[in-house]
């Protein structure tokens, strides 16, 4: 393996702060979009455009495969088309040859991302695949090597050179790897008409897909927990109910359960402000809202929390009402946070 020298073991280095000129640092930024511009000029569509199609019309599963960094790249990528609904799956190539090649049928693409092209477990790996009868796509960035001679297609990924100033980091081509991968996942979406709603399906725990999965219905507050009044009930004699439930308000209804209005704690505020002693007197329906902001139980939830955003000025719930006005829930600021969105 021959000899490295050791690193240094001056204690005086680790004690001194460590700077980079911001020069220095502005201009690595500006040489890999050059590096990375060399990469989209260059880039064959004739072989993309074949690697894509390949991807899209394939029968069985879309198998990744790579060592080091480019194994990484490889195993997002997988993950990426899996989120899209399409079958794919990482494949190393130390396990594939202990047994995992198992999982390789003929109706199988294997992709094999490399960026010398003579990367030796993988040339190890070519052999075995194609026995397995799969499809090999060799993914390189050297204009001649021996995985391109080997697999079935070759996508010539252009690379300048490494922003390393050894040109040895793989630091420029994994970038070019991923771009690569990613961009021709977005045209498989595209090729494919993936929905809103099929995508979201496949996100049900992230952000994502809660704000295309859930709708108000699934997250509002219902029945006994709704803050209810009658217009002609006395202010003084609600504020359990207007405290009680964790709403921050009132929901003026009529006897066959129509909103009539709204009463917050803010409305509270100001009317004891305003009529000091006279709140006594004052009924429910003399002082609230008529006319709040609502929303409907199929509407979505994030659609639910733009609206309590929206001018002139916020608010914190909205009445959930279905039919002729009738009010079946109300969906809370908090509760939507509490879900995620």
């Amino acid at each position: 393996m021959g000899s490295l020298p050791l690193p240094s073991s001056d204690p005086s280095l680790s004690s001194k702060q460590i700077l980079i000129d911001p020069n220095d640092l502005l201009n690595l930024f500006k040489s890999q979009r050059k590096y990375l511009n060399f990469f989209f000029q260059n880039l064959d569509l004739s072989q993309t455009l074949a690697f894509t199609q390949t991807l899209l019309n394939t029968k069985g599963t879309i198998f990744f495969s790579g060592v080091g960094k480019s194994g990484f790249v490889a195993r997002k990528i997988s993950q990426t088309l899996v989120s899209l609904g399409i079958r794919s799956g990482f494949l190393s190539p130390i396990d594939a040859l202990h047994g995992d090649i198992g999982i390789l049928s003929h109706s199988d693409v294997l992709v094999l991302f490399s960026k010398s092209g003579n990367t030796e477990e993988l040339s190890r790996l070519v052999p075995c695949a194609k026995a397995k009868g799969a499809f090999l796509i060799s993914v390189t960035s050297t204009e001649a090597n021996r995985l391109m001679d080997l697999c079935d297609l070759n996508v010539h990924l252009p690379l300048e050179r490494e922003l390393c100033p050894f040109d040895l980091a793989p630091v420029t081509s994994t970038a070019i790897q991923m771009v690569f991968g990613d961009t021709v996942a977005v045209a498989m979406m595209g090729a494919r008409n993936l929905t809103k709603d099929e995508y979201a399906a496949n996100h049900p725990a992230g952000r994502i897909g809660k704000s295309l999965i859930f709708k108000v219905k699934d997250v509002m507050k219902k029945q006994e927990e709704l803050p209810v009044c009658h217009e002609g009930d006395l202010i003084m004699d609600q504020l359990v109910e207007l405290t009680s439930k964790g709403c921050g308000c009132l929901l003026v209804t009529d006897d066959q359960f129509h909103l009539m209005g709204t009463f917050t704690d803010g409305d509270l505020r100001r009317t004891l402000k305003a009529s000091g002693e006279g709140i006594f007197k004052l009924t429910v329906g003399a002082m609230c809202n008529r006319n709040p902001r609502t929303i409907g139980p199929d509407a979505m939830a994030v659609e639910a929390m733009q609206k309590m955003e929206s001018p002139p000025s916020p608010v914190q719930f909205l009445p959930v009402v279905d039919g002729p006005n009738i009010l079946i829930g109300i969906v809370t600021l908090h509760g939507l946070v509490s879900v995620g969105l």
